[in-house]
């Protein structure tokens, strides 16, 4: 194993290396002094980039980088439903507005849902993600249940007609800007109610305080 340069020495070559289990591949440039790993240079990636497997669609993933645009998100506040304490968000495409039509359509979708959380483990507390999409409209209702995991439904419909939003097809998943959410609403389930303190009610309320809001990419 070649030795590490320090600080303020010269840039270490980029070694391709491969990962035992997965055979991924990983650019190294080594570790800091607290072993954190060092962030490659562009020209280090691209250097170091070997050949594209065969199921990557290089026309597509093109594609999606040259139209990929910020979408607006901006919290509703929370709601009870079926019992659960729920966050509510809405995503809106270029073009397009989260209205009062779309927000009520949504909640009517989540409660028959919500009402079999305790079947799945829940634990009371969900995030509902009402997105009005370039493609169609879409609700995301993800409940956080029994040992420390989740469980995620998604509803899809044409856009601009909630009274058509049906279940979507298993194993859809979220897209980018909703996955941006999710993600915040992860660290704040972590932030404030498993690690924070005092009674529930106050960790629940510190909860339903910790929001996202602005332009996601």
């Amino acid at each position: 194993m070649s030795e590490l340069k320090g600080i303020g020495e010269q840039e270490p070559t980029p070694v391709v290396a491969s990962g035992a289990v997965s055979g991924e591949t990983s650019v190294v440039l080594g570790v800091t002094s607290e072993g954190v790993p060092k962030a490659a240079s562009k020209a280090a990636v691209e250097a170091a980039a070997g050949p594209v497997p065969g199921a990557v669609d290089v026309r597509a993933l093109t594609a999606l980088a040259e139209t990929h645009h910020d979408r607006a998100v901006r919290p509703l506040g929370t709601r009870e439903i079926a019992g659960h304490l729920v966050k509510v968000y809405a995503i809106e495409a270029p073009g397009r507005v989260v209205a009062e039509r779309e927000e009520a359509a949504a909640l009517r979708v989540a409660g028959p849902h919500l009402e079999l959380g305790r079947a799945r483990g829940s634990l009371g507390l969900a995030v509902l993600i009402l997105h009005a999409g370039g493609d169609g409209d879409y609700v995301l209702v993800q409940t956080w249940v029994e040992a420390s995991m989740s469980d995620l439904a998604v509803f899809l419909g044409p856009a601009g007609r909630p009274d058509e939003l049906r279940p979507g097809r298993v194993g859809l998943a979220p897209c980018v800007w909703e996955a941006a959410v999710l993600a915040h609403e992860r660290d704040a389930y972590v932030r404030d109610v498993l690690d924070g303190t005092g009674p529930v009610a106050a960790r629940l309320a510190a909860w339903g305080a910790d929001v996202t809001a602005g332009h996601l990419r």
